[in-house]
């Protein structure tokens, strides 16, 4: 066996038993994606070395990947079906599109640069995903290309002050979505839902649940919340 491949499988291994199963990350189905997509050729190269280190990493216009645990955790959450259709916000290196294409029937991610466009797209075409379509585009307003589709699952993969009301407005009945909301130092990660109010032909209602407090960078052009008092 090759020495450079023992080590990576080596640390991918300890990652995932030291690092996402204590984080209650305990699915087999999203273990074993783990252990099988490679985490590290979705990492810059300069940051490679750190593919499975507990922190986030930096990725080109400032933005970041997600730290392991985190990815996985929202993962678990969505609790993604062979033949739902996800929505993520903010695509970054495609690491995140491509776990959840390797459980969903396709991916629509959509980010604001250029050039990470360039890059998911090519890390998850050298990772044989193919059911993933990478749009160039604000994700946090509202477009025709997307806005106006319904979704199983969204996944915002940045931090928000509030979830935008037309992302919860795609949610199709029964679908979830993860985010990070709040301002630093105070964020969560929530998992909404949408579910059948009690009561016959009742209205969908919203519910939301605090999964853990972490804290990452927020997306650019997220929605505010107003702090003026009247």
């Amino acid at each position: 066996m090759n020495p450079d491949f023992a080590n990576i499988e080596k640390a991918r291994s300890k990652m995932i038993e030291q690092q996402i199963r204590p984080w209650n990350v305990l699915d087999p189905n999203v273990l074993n994606l783990l252990a099988e997509l490679r985490r590290e050729q979705f990492v810059p190269r300069s940051h490679r070395h750190l593919a499975f280190v507990d922190m986030e990493l930096p990725l080109p216009h400032g933005q970041v990947m997600l730290a392991p645990k985190v990815e996985a955790r929202l993962l678990q959450e969505l609790s993604l079906l062979p033949d739902d259709r996800v929505l993520e916000i903010g695509a970054g290196s495609g690491y995140m599109a491509g776990l959840m294409a390797r459980q969903a029937a396709e991916v629509l991610t959509v980010e604001k640069y250029e050039g990470l466009v360039a890059l998911a797209q090519s890390n998850l075409s050298e990772a044989g995903i193919l059911n993933v379509e990478v749009v160039q585009a604000n994700g946090l307003v509202e477009q025709p290309r997307w806005s106006r589709s319904m979704f199983d699952a969204i996944a915002i993969s940045g931090a928000v002050e509030r979830v935008p009301e037309h992302l919860l407005q795609q949610l199709s009945p029964g679908g979830r979505m993860v985010a990070i909301v709040g301002s630093a130092p105070v964020m969560q990660a929530v998992l909404i839902e949408r579910v059948r109010s009690a009561g016959s032909g009742s209205a969908d209602g919203i519910r939301q649940t605090v999964l853990f407090e972490t804290v990452t960078t927020p997306l650019e052009d997220a929605p505010k919340i107003s702090h003026f008092k009247f």
